[in-house]
Order: C-alpha cells, then sequence, then structure tokens
C-alpha cells in the first residue's frame, strides 16, 4: 500500500475525527486500484488522481459525519442515489460496516464494477441496484424504507429532492451532497421539499481543505409520508423542476 495514499487519507480524516484500522484502509486503496484499472475501459470518474481521489471522492464523501452523527449506532438503511463509480455509498460501508446500504444507478455498466468492488473488498449487507430513481420511488421494496438517502448527483435542490425523498421514511434523512454556497438555489426548492414531505433542517458549510474546494451539506428531514403522486415519471423531475 502507497504511503503517500495513507498519508492523504489520515490527513483528511483526521479532519472528520475518524480513524481507519490497517484492513479498512487496505479496502480504500483496493478499491482506489479498482476504479482507476476500471476507468481506464469505462468512464467512471474524471477524477484519477490519487490525490484528488483522497480527496474529492473519498474524504468527501465522508463528510456525512459532519451533520450524522449516529451512523456507528445500529443497522440504519442509507440508500445513495445516483451512486455512479459508488460515491458516497462504499466509503461509508467501509467505515461504518453496520449501515445496510444500497446503491441506485440508471447505468447497468456501472452497477457491475460496483458488483466487483463489492466482491473484491468482502463487504456484506451492500447491494447495487440497476434502475432509475423515478421508477425505483414507486416500488414498494424501496419507497419509505431507509432511514437516511444520500446523493451527489448533480441536480438542482427541487428535482434532486423529487428523486430522493420518495426513498425516506417518515423520521428519516435526505442529505444531499452540494458545491460551494446554494443559498438562492435552495429557497427556490423550499416548496417542492415541503410537498414531498420534508423540511430543510440543516445546511452545513465547510471548506474540504486537501482540495481546496467549498461545499454544503444539506439536510433534509422526512416530516410526512410523500404523495403518491410522486415522483413523477422518468425524465420529468430534471426536465420540469416543481
Amino acid at each position: 500500500m502507497d504511503q503517500l495514499f495513507v498519508d492523504k487519507m489520515e490527513s483528511g480524516l483526521n479532519d472528520l475525527g475518524i480513524s481507519l484500522s490497517n484492513r479498512k484502509m487496505e479496502q480504500f486503496y483496493q478499491y482506489y486500484e479498482l476504479l482507476t484499472e476500471w476507468n481506464k475501459v469505462m468512464n467512471l470518474t474524471a477524477i484519477t488522481k490519487m490525490e484528488e481521489v483522497v480527496s474529492k471522492h473519498f474524504i468527501d464523501s465522508l463528510s456525512l459525519v459532519r451533520v450524522v452523527h449516529d451512523l456507528q449506532e445500529g443497522a440504519a438503511r442509507l440508500i445513495d442515489v445516483g451512486t455512479g463509480a459508488g460515491f458516497p455509498g462504499i466509503p461509508l460501508k467501509i467505515v461504518f460496516p453496520n449501515l445496510r446500504i444500497t446503491l441506485l444507478d440508471s447505468l447497468n455498466k456501472r452497477i457491475k464494477f460496483l458488483d466487483e468492488v463489492i466482491r473484491s473488498l468482502g463487504l456484506e449487507e451492500i447491494a447495487a441496484v440497476h434502475g432509475r430513481a423515478e421508477d425505483s420511488g414507486r416500488n414498494p421494496e424501496y419507497r419509505e424504507q431507509y432511514d437516511y438517502c444520500v446523493s451527489r448527483a448533480v441536480a438542482n435542490a427541487s428535482t434532486l429532492s423529487e428523486y430522493c425523498l420518495p426513498f425516506v421514511k417518515v423520521g428519516g434523512c435526505f442529505v444531499a451532497y452540494k458545491s460551494g454556497k446554494i443559498e438562492e438555489e435552495l429557497e427556490q426548492g423550499r416548496k417542492a421539499v415541503k410537498l414531498l414531505g420534508g423540511e430543510i433542517q440543516q445546511t452545513e458549510h465547510f471548506h474540504l481543505t486537501s482540495a481546496d474546494a467549498d461545499r454544503t451539506l444539506v439536510v433534509i428531514c422526512k416530516k410526512e409520508k410523500t404523495p403518491k403522486r410522486f415522483p413523477r415519471k422518468a425524465g420529468v423531475p430534471a426536465k420540469e423542476p416543481m
């Protein structure tokens, strides 16, 4: 295992108050190797330099601990919507193996990569599922079944909330990973969030030091059930935000 990788990881983890066993550090390094190897034949990420993968993918994914403080307790269910190459779901699973995680993505080739990561790292109670958020959000197997929904997908707050809030059970939370400060976007999305049964509870602005980037975590709590008419059919939330 590369010592520079370990040093970069430990530096970023210290900011979050996280320490890893050797086994977990090895899992992260194996994940990095799989990501860069598979990325040669399929477009998983534009970020491939080791230092940037550590800061912009691994540490950024784990920043959830800034707003959710009980991830180590119990066996909470978490769904990562639009997971792509597995962020933030797989880093969260490595650090918090008690979490029961669903990785949802609309591209089947990404699911094959995620399945290989899960197998190679020996992860349990985690599944990669092929599907669109709009369809899966109507499926009783997933609808309002999760304590937490997370997403780093690029979409405005209104659209992202329509994708994600249907998965969250009443009393649970949806946490959106956003770049920079997004007050105006949130203000525009507030009506949609309320209509979907949610309430914006917290916005946590922070500087991702290792990546020199401003980030915001938006915590939306589920106060009541999402009306049955949401999410709308595939493609509509992005084209016609509420």
